[in-house]
C-alpha cells in the first residue's frame, strides 16, 4: 500500500547459495492447490487499472487540480470495445482500482454524501484506501451519482460479457477517519457506530480509543498544505475527533506523525492493546485442511464484530457478481480472521480469486494455507531481485536459489514489474526506459504457474512523471485528478485502438500483448520447471550472469526460455541440455527443432546425441526466447 511520505516496507532478503538441479513438479502442500491448479490448467493474467485514470482524456494535469479542471474516468469508460481490447490483450482478471467509496474533496453534498475534511484526506481526489463507505462506490466514477451503484453494476456485467472476471479492493486493516455509510444494508451497522469509546479496546469494539484525548492533526512538514494551499472552508488545521483513535498503521498517539497513515483509523479484531487474542485460535493441522474444513471449524465460534462486519461486506459484493478481491496490507489483520473470512467466501464461490499484500516471506505459508490465500505478492524475493538485475548491479544466479525456496507454495506467489505502490519501470528512478524491461518481464510471467499483474500503462512503457498534487512523480498519482499520457493516447478519444500512440508504444504493447497471450494459452506452464541456468554457468562459454534460462514442460509442450538481461551486449552460445532434463523429456538421439513462440522468426537445432544436448543460441541485447520443441 503506497501512503505518499509514509511508510516504506523494507525486508532482508537472504539469498541461499545451494541450487537443486533436479526438475521439481509445480505442487503445493495445500490440497486447495492442487484443485485450483486441475481447474485452472492455464496461466491467469490481472489487469490493474485505476479506474478514475483509465478513460480521462483531460491533458490539463494541473497539480491539485479540480475533478473541473484535470477531469476524472468514468465507469462507462469501460466500453464493449475497451474491455474486449484488454482482454485481447491477454488478460483473465480485471482489477478496478479505487471502487468503494473513499474520502474525496469533491462536494457531493446534493446526493446525501457528507464532504469530506482536506486535513484528513490525501490528494484532491483522496486515497481509495481510506474507504468511506463499504456498500457504495466512488462518486466521482459515475455519470449519474444518484445510480452510481448501477452503473457499477453494469460494468460487472460489460466485463463478464467481455470473458473477463472483475476484482476490487478490500481494506480490512483501516477505514477512513470519517467512516460513515449511508446504504448500510437494513440492519447492518457502520463500523464504530456502536462501539464503547469510554474504554481503550472492547473485543467488539470496531476501532481502539485514547479516551480523554482528542485527536490533533500531524505537524506538517517540508511545506506540506492540504490541497497544496487552496482555500476550503474545512482545511482549517482541524479534525474533530473525541475520543481519539488509533491510526491505520497502528499508531497510538492522539496526534500521529505526518508519516503515519493519519488519513485511516485502525480496525480492531480482538487483538487487546498488550497483544492478546481474544478469539479461537487455529488447532494444529489446519495449515494443511481445506476452506471447507475452515469453514465448519468457525460455525460455532463466537468472532469479535469487526469480522462480522467485513464479512457481510465480501457477501454483499458477490452478491453483485464480483470474482474477487485484492486485500490491502493482510499481514497487519490476524490469520485467524482470514481463516473465517476467506473460508465463507470459497463456500459461496469456490473460484473466488483472492489476493493478498503481504511482505514478510516468514508469514507466506501461514497467510497461504491458514488464512486460505489464493495468491500473495512475490515483492521481496522475485520482484526485487528482478529489479536489481535490470538495474545493472544483480546477478541472475539470485533467481534460482528464490524460486527453490517457493517450490512448495510457487503457485501463491503472484507476480508483477509493476503496480500502484511501486515506481514505473520507465522512470528515471527504476530504469528509464520500458526495453529494459523485457526479459524480466518474460521471466516474471513464465517462471512459475502463477497468476502475473500488470499495472494499466505499463503495456505502453508509461513513466508516471506527472506532478499532480499529493506523493511524487515515478509513481502513477492515485490520490488526485488526472490523466495519463501513454495511456491518453491509447484510448484516442475513446475509440480504444491506440490511433495516436507513438510507433514504439504500439511496439511494446504489441511484446505484451504476444507475451501475456502466450502465457494464458500455454499447457507447459501450469506444469514442471527446472531450472537450466546453474548448469549453463558451468559448462558452456559465453553465457554468464547477464543470462539467465529454465524449462518448462507438461506432457504435451516442452519449453525453454533463455533472457539476455545485458542491455549492450548480445551473445551466442552453445546452450546445452542438462541431462536429467534430457531423460525427463524422453529425448532420443537425433535432431529437434525449437522454434520462438514470441515473435516466430527464430529457430534452432537442439542436437541430441552421446556427448549431450546441444542448441546454438545467438541473443541480441534485451532479447528473450520461448522456445517451443518440435
Amino acid at each position: 500500500m503506497f501512503k505518499g511520505h509514509i511508510l516504506s516496507v523494507s525486508l532482508i532478503l537472504f539469498v541461499f547459495l545451494s541450487c537443486e538441479k533436479e526438475p521439481k513438479k509445480s505442487e503445493s502442500m495445500n490440497s486447495d492447490t492442487t484443485e485450483v491448479i486441475d481447474t485452472l490448467r492455464k496461466k491467469e493474467v490481472v489487469y490493474q487499472v485505476f479506474t478514475r485514470l483509465f478513460g480521462n482524456t483531460n491533458e490539463t494535469n494541473k497539480p491539485w487540480g479540480t475533478i473541473e479542471e484535470n477531469g476524472v474516468g468514468k465507469f462507462n469508460d469501460f466500453t464493449r470495445k475497451a474491455l474486449q481490447e484488454i482482454r485481447d490483450l491477454g488478460v483473465t482478471h480485471i482489477w478496478y482500482t479505487g471502487v468503494p467509496h473513499h474520502d474525496v474533496i469533491t462536494d457531493y453534498t446534493e446526493f446525501g454524501i457528507s464532504n469530506d475534511d482536506p486535513d484528513v484526506v490525501k490528494g484532491r481526489a483522496g486515497s481509495p484506501y481510506a474507504v468511506k463507505d463499504y456498500y457504495n462506490v466512488n462518486p466521482d466514477l459515475a455519470e449519474d451519482v444518484s445510480k452510481r451503484l448501477e452503473e457499477f453494476e453494469a460494468l460487472i456485467a460489460r466485463t463478464h460479457d467481455a470473458g473477463l472476471k472483475v476484482i476490487i479492493d478490500i481494506v480490512p486493516n483501516h477505514v477512513a477517519r470519517n467512516y460513515h455509510s449511508i446504504t448500510n444494508p437494513e440492519g447492518v451497522s457502520s463500523f464504530g457506530e456502536d462501539d464503547d469509546k469510554s474504554v481503550t479496546y472492547n473485543v467488539n469494539n470496531n476501532f481502539y480509543y485514547n479516551p480523554g484525548e482528542a485527536f490533533k492533526l500531524p505537524e506538517w512538514r517540508d511545506g506540506y498544505q492540504p490541497l497544496g494551499g487552496d482555500k476550503n472552508a474545512l482545511a482549517d488545521g482541524k479534525f474533530e475527533e473525541n475520543p481519539a483513535k488509533w491510526t491505520g498503521n497502528g499508531s497510538r498517539l492522539s496526534q500521529p506523525d505526518a508519516n503515519d497513515w493519519y488519513e485511516t483509523v485502525k480496525i480492531n479484531y480482538g487483538v487487546s492493546p498488550d497483544g492478546q487474542y481474544d478469539f479461537d485460535r487455529l488447532p494444529e493441522g489446519y495449515d494443511n485442511a481445506d476452506y471447507k474444513a475452515h469453514y465448519e471449524f468457525w460455525s460455532d465460534k463466537t468472532v469479535p464484530d469487526s469480522w462480522k462486519k467485513f464479512k457481510d461486506i465480501a457477501m454483499y459484493w458477490l452478491d453483485k457478481d464480483v470474482d474477487g478481491f485484492r486485500y490491502d496490507m493482510a499481514e497487519m489483520v490476524p490469520v485467524e480472521f482470514w481463516s473465517y473470512m476467506n473460508s465463507a467466501i470459497k463456500m459461496k464461490n469456490p473460484k473466488a480469486f483472492l489476493l493478498a499484500e503481504v511482505y514478510n516471506p516468514g508469514l507466506y505459508r501461514d497467510y497461504i494455507k491458514k488464512g486460505k490465500m489464493d495468491y500473495l505478492y512475490d515483492k521481496v524475493q522475485l520482484y526485487d531481485t528482478l529489479k536489481h538485475i535490470m538495474q545493472g548491479y544483480g546477478k541472475t544466479d539470485y533467481i534460482v536459489p528464490i524460486q527453490n525456496e517457493l517450490s512448495d507454495i510457487e503457485h501463491h506467489m503472484l507476480h508483477f514489474l509493476e503496480n500502484h505502490d511501486e515506481q514505473r519501470i520507465s522512470s528515471p528512478e527504476f530504469v528509464g526506459h520500458p526495453s529494459t524491461a523485457k526479459p524480466g518481464m518474460v521471466v516474471s510471467a513464465t517462471i512459475s504457474t502463477s497468476p502475473t499483474l500488470i499495472y494499466f500503462g505499463q503495456e505502453l512503457g508509461e513513466p508516471g512523471a506527472e506532478d499532480l498534487g499529493f506523493g511524487d512523480p515515478s509513481r502513477t498519482s492515485i490520490f488526485d485528478y488526472g490523466s495519463v499520457p501513454t495511456l491518453r493516447r491509447w484510448v484516442n478519444n475513446k475509440q480504444f485502438d491506440g490511433g495516436q500512440s507513438s510507433e514504439q508504444e504500439l511496439k511494446l504493447r504489441d511484446f505484451y500483448k504476444r507475451l501475456l497471450n502466450i502465457t494464458i494459452s500455454s499447457e507447459a506452464l501450469m506444469g514442471h520447471y527446472a531450472e537450466t541456468h546453474s548448469y549453463n554457468t558451468d559448462h558452456t562459454e559465453h553465457y554468464g550472469l547477464k543470462q539467465f534460462s529454465f524449462v518448462r514442460w507438461s506432457d504435451n509442450e516442452k519449453l525453454l526460455i533463455v533472457n539476455n538481461f545485458d542491455a549492450h551486449y548480445g551473445t551466442e552460445f552453445v546452450f546445452k541440455l542438462p541431462p536429467h532434463i534430457v531423460e525427463a523429456w524422453g529425448l532420443k538421439q537425433g535432431e529437434y527443432e525449437l522454434r520462438d513462440l514470441l515473435y516466430n522468426n527464430y529457430t534452432t537445432k537442439l542436437e541430441v546425441s552421446e556427448h549431450g544436448a546441444m542448441a546454438k543460441i545467438a541473443v541480441k541485447p534485451l532479447e528473450s526466447f520461448i522456445f517451443k520443441l518440435q
